[in-house]
């Protein structure tokens, strides 16, 4: 049986008020069954174990030293962030990541609308893709129920699809890549769009170290 599991994860928020995120963002990460990804993922684990963080990891948190990353110090922290960049570097995956821009936009239902014709366009696009396999299995944990039934109502043209909602996140390390993209690929457009970044996004990434990031994982888009 031939077998596609999509991880996914998402950044912002379908909200206009004060202090709303100006982006929306979905990153995907494609992992075809067969492609064994074990021994990167014990080598992760085992990178992890050593740096004293085994638990799940929490992209936006890492980054800016807030939650349960508020006593590690900056190169912990970008030690965690390096292992599972370097994960996702050299498995066997394809990524997406699509961005809505919320300053052009004033209303859920626009973003809603806008969202779904952005992913819908990567399906359609890609539907030979799809079709050759036997079952496809979306992990995605409907944090956000929008974005959920938005999935759902597009990939549900395929036979076997699955919605997987309860999973183990910090076992399913693939959802912490989609997790790690979405906040790259969030910070290259705001960065291309001259859009304001935070001094501790700038404290933990420059320029250079972001084109370094992308220029790996851009081998791997879809």
């Amino acid at each position: 049986m031939k077998k596609l599991n999509i991880f996914i994860d998402e950044t912002g928020e379908f909200g206009f008020g004060k202090g709303a995120s100006e982006l929306y963002g979905v990153s995907f990460t494609f992992h075809e069954q067969k492609d064994d990804i074990m021994f990167e993922l014990n080598r992760l684990n085992e990178r992890l174990k050593k740096l004293g963080y085994t638990e799940m990891i929490h992209m936006a948190s890492l980054i800016m030293g807030r939650a349960e990353y508020n006593s590690f110090n900056i190169k912990l922290r970008k030690s965690i962030f390096n292992s599972i960049y370097q994960f996702s570097r050299r498995i066997k995956v394809r990524y997406k990541t699509i961005i809505v821009d919320k300053r052009f936009t004033d209303n859920n239902t626009s973003l809603r609308q806008k969202l779904s014709i952005e992913i819908n366009k990567m399906v359609n696009e890609n539907e030979a893709y799809f079709k050759k396999f036997d079952k496809i299995v979306l992990y995605y944990d409907n944090g956000q129920e929008t974005l959920g039934t938005i999935l759902d109502s597009i990939f549900y043209r395929f036979e076997g699809f699955e919605h997987r909602i309860n999973f183990d996140h910090k076992e399913k390390r693939l959802f912490q890549v989609s997790d790690m993209l979405t906040y790259i690929d969030k910070y290259d457009y705001k960065y291309k769009n001259k859009m304001k970044i935070s001094q501790a996004e700038k404290y933990f990434f420059s320029v250079e170290d972001i084109r370094r990031i992308l220029k790996e994982l851009n081998k791997k888009r879809f």
